[in-house]
């Protein structure tokens, strides 16, 4: 996050010290899962992708949208295990039968412009959380999966962390005032600073790769977790909500963590691909 400058034990109006506790915990879970038994990570996603599809579906019905949550809950773990064991194009393809699932769904399910919205909303919502989240699947199904997806994790937490930092402390020019207030241009200049050293790290200490393959993971994450994090805050202006759900104690909802690392996934995917490309 870049946000300007605000109170140390408050993170929008949030509890600082839980919410804290609650990510040092989440993380602990997610590494060990990585490390222990990779299955086990993809089970955590599988979860984690319903929980936010079910928040979802729950805020757009704010907006009468109302999406058929069974076969896009079923089409999430096609999505998510199909990239996994499968490869991209298994991920593609899941994708699109999930989609054409749900929309034959939703139209036999009632007719006319309510029908065709949710249908629009069904396809959105696939695209938005399991396709993207295909594409850490994709990374975990590596030889040296773990250390790609938790640096795909620890890069968008440390553009946040540094954001939240520099914004509180330093934050006074707004970088979106209409969309995200609390967001600052110091902030952005934090969340850079801190996401290139910890790319820089992790491709040295993971994969014995060049500093600057750090940097450009690290460029590349600010870019797309700052925009995730707008992208998803638009939606919920639009939606007149603070938090997409209340799963997560402290932090909100559990798409309010995801946002950002929704989007960066497939550019991590892609770019560790080239800088840093898999050896069987």
């Amino acid at each position: 996050m870049t946000e300007l400058a605000a109170p140390a034990t408050s993170r929008r109006g949030r509890d600082l010290p839980v919410a804290v506790g609650v990510g040092v915990g989440l993380l602990v879970v997610v590494v060990a899962s990585l490390f222990i038994v990779k299955e086990a990570f993809v089970v955590l996603a599988v979860l984690a992708v319903g929980a936010a599809l079910w928040e979802l579906a729950q805020a757009f019905t704010r907006r009468g949208i109302h999406l058929p949550l069974l076969p896009l809950l079923v089409g999430s773990v096609g999505i998510l295990v199909s990239a996994y064991t499968a490869g991209p194009e298994a991920l593609f393809v899941a994708f699109m039968l999930t989609v054409g699932g749900a929309v034959i769904w939703r139209v036999l399910d009632g007719s006319g412009q309510p029908a065709l919205r949710d249908a629009t909303g069904a396809a959105f919502a696939a695209a938005y959380v399991p396709f993207l989240g295909g594409f850490v699947m994709l990374m975990l199904a590596a030889p040296d999966g773990p250390a790609r997806v938790l640096l795909f994790i620890l890069l968008p937490v440390a553009s946040d962390t540094g954001g939240y930092v520099v914004g509180s402390l330093l934050g006074r020019h707004p970088l979106a005032p209409s969309v995200s207030p609390k967001k600052s241009w110091e902030g952005l200049i934090g969340s850079v600073v801190l996401a290139c050293v910890v790319g820089v790290v992790g491709v040295q200490l993971g994969f014995g790769a060049e500093p600057v393959a750090g940097v450009v993971l690290g460029l590349a994450t600010v870019a797309t977790a700052t925009f995730g994090d707008l992208a998803e805050s638009m939606l919920k202006r639009d939606l007149e909500l603070k938090d997409m759900g209340r799963l997560v104690p402290g932090h909100g909802g559990l798409l309010d963590r995801l946002d950002s690392l929704l989007l960066t996934a497939p550019a991590v995917y892609l770019l560790l691909a080239w800088l840093v490309p898999v050896v069987a």
